[in-house]
């Protein structure tokens, strides 16, 4: 009669690698000013705003340009 052993193996050891690494949030946060970190926040708010409306704008021309449709 054969007997199968169940062989557990335990997983490697995760080396805790976030007390090496810098806090890469802190790291940019002190990089900029406050003059800076507002003046990139509003040019993002400004692109977002900008690339909703061209998707709103080319989206009306497209439903213009199509015409009406006929009932099925």
């Amino acid at each position: 009669m054969v007997s199968l052993s169940l062989v557990l193996v335990q997983p490697p050891r995760l080396i805790h690698l976030q007390a090496n690494l810098p806090n890469l949030r802190r790291l940019f946060v002190e990089a900029r000013t406050e003059v800076e970190e507002n003046e990139y926040s509003r040019t993002a708010f400004y692109n977002l705003v900008l690339f909703i409306s061209s998707v709103a704008v080319f989206s009306l021309a497209a439903q213009r340009m199509s015409g009406p449709k006929a009932a099925r």
